[in-house]
């Protein structure tokens, strides 16, 4: 989800030492890494208010019932849409004859966050509530999104070189560096119990507003449909990168809920 949602595979990058680029292009990468750094941070923290909160009502478009729904529908698909497409390889070596692949990270991470802020403020929210527990129930609710939240973290943290917003490779070309080797397969943290434990925290993260408006409704059931399937696609990314390893892995281990207490440690 994410700006990657999540990401165990080499990183894309091949360019050349940037140590005789011209100052116009040194200028155009640091507005590319701030630009990432700020539609990057706020709009995942908008999103995270609107997921523990719900609809921000940000602004008010007056429509019908339907119309509504009709309009977050249209907003969420079109996230979908444009995150689903930018990360497919073939738009990538697309978009290499046209922009240099070094900053494709980082406009990735651009695009995401606008079309993210126009999910948050423009979603709109139904007077139709079908849940909101109180007393324990609400509070065991929002433990579950705060410890999900901790569990993000701790997915992120195990992939080690993770590179959020996609600007390494912007960095390193600054610096004059290398493009960074390709990561190794290595299971660590939350990846010994499943493949994708982000998505499965992303989940938790959806699910556990106590107040359930249809609004909201609709927005989880999307979500984790997406979600679903966008872990099935990066399934085959993954087995291109590593082969008979991930194969293995696969057979070890759960691709999203973490049934197994005891899964294998070796994948080789």
């Amino acid at each position: 989800m994410v700006n990657g949602m999540e990401k165990i595979k080499p990183e894309d990058g091949h360019d050349k030492s940037t140590e005789s680029e011209p100052a116009v292009p040194r200028v155009a990468s640091y507005v590319m890494i701030y630009l990432a750094y700020g539609f990057g941070a706020i709009s995942l923290i908008f999103f995270m208010i609107f997921l523990y909160k719900g609809s921000l009502n940000f602004v008010s478009l007056n429509l019908s019932h339907t119309a509504a729904l009709g309009l977050n529908l249209c907003l969420s698909l079109a996230f979908f849409i444009q995150h689903s497409i930018m990360v497919r390889r073939s738009i990538r070596r697309w978009l290499s004859k046209h922009i240099d692949t070094n900053l494709h990270g980082a406009l990735y991470t651009i695009a995401s966050g606008v079309f993210l802020l126009f999910v948050v403020v423009f979603w709109q929210e139904s007077d139709y509530l079908l849940a909101s527990p109180q007393g324990i129930i609400r509070w065991f609710l929002r433990f579950i999104f705060l410890l999900s939240f901790v569990g993000f973290y701790w997915g992120v943290k195990a992939l080690g070189n993770f590179d959020g917003f996609g600007i390494r490779p912007i960095k390193r070309q600054l610096r004059g560096q290398k493009p960074q080797k390709a990561m190794p397969f290595v299971i660590r943290g939350p990846y010994r119990w499943m493949r994708h434990p982000l998505y499965f925290f992303c989940l938790l993260l959806i699910w556990s507003c106590p107040d359930l408006t249809v609004d909201r409704l609709l927005f989880n059931i999307l979500w984790t449909a997406w979600i679903l399937v966008g872990a099935i696609f990066e399934e085959r990314d993954l087995v291109t990168d590593f082969g008979d390893a991930y194969r293995s892995y696969q057979r070890g281990v759960p691709m999203i809920i973490p049934w197994r207490i005891n899964p294998p440690t070796d994948y080789s």
